[in-house]
């Protein structure tokens, strides 16, 4: 079992206040936060910007485990999570997440891509604790071939592959 740990604060009333932020690791330390959206003045974070980047950063560990386990090297992974807002009378809500994730691999091989994101998918740990819709559109980049003298005279030119996999949740189960 592991627990981590984070903690807030909140200094005067929710319109006037200032919140701050830390971490266990101590990598946020007394880090400003709004409620405020739109705020202006010094940058702070809001709690959904921070929510994305938690299933951004789970998502990445769960689909570098398991591209590790398909013994595919990537030289580069990056996952993007988008938030999405709707107002629900006076509140708000979260009404959708959307993960961006771009894949580069030293050698291609769309098929163990695809399972490996699509077991991603299962073992987020985040985004399994979320019943708001998820969805993901995960981009597969290779180096591509192009001979001795193409690759002396300039950067090797990146072949691209959308692969869609659809990352949905109903009634807070991922199908």
């Amino acid at each position: 079992m592991m627990m981590r740990m984070a903690s807030a604060t909140w200094k005067a009333g929710l319109k006037e206040g200032t919140g701050m932020l830390s971490t266990e690791s101590g990598l946020l330390k007394e880090t400003p936060f709004t409620v405020h959206y739109g705020t202006k003045g010094r940058p702070a974070s809001d709690p959904e910007e921070l929510l994305a980047a938690a299933v951004a950063s789970s998502f990445f560990t769960a689909l570098s485990t398991e591209l590790e386990k398909a013994y595919l090297i990537p030289d580069n992974v990056r996952v993007a999570a988008g938030l999405m807002m709707a107002q629900a009378g006076p509140d708000w809500k979260v009404s959708q997440i959307h993960l961006e994730v771009t894949v580069k691999l030293v050698k291609e091989d769309l098929e163990k891509f695809e399972a490996a994101a699509n077991a991603a998918r299962e073992n987020c740990a985040v985004a399994r604790l979320l019943t708001t819709k998820i969805t993901m559109d995960a981009r597969l980049e290779s180096w591509q071939s192009f001979g001795e003298i193409e690759r002396q005279s300039g950067p090797i030119p990146l072949g691209k592959r959308l692969v869609a996999i659809p990352l949905e949740k109903k009634n807070g189960a991922v199908e």
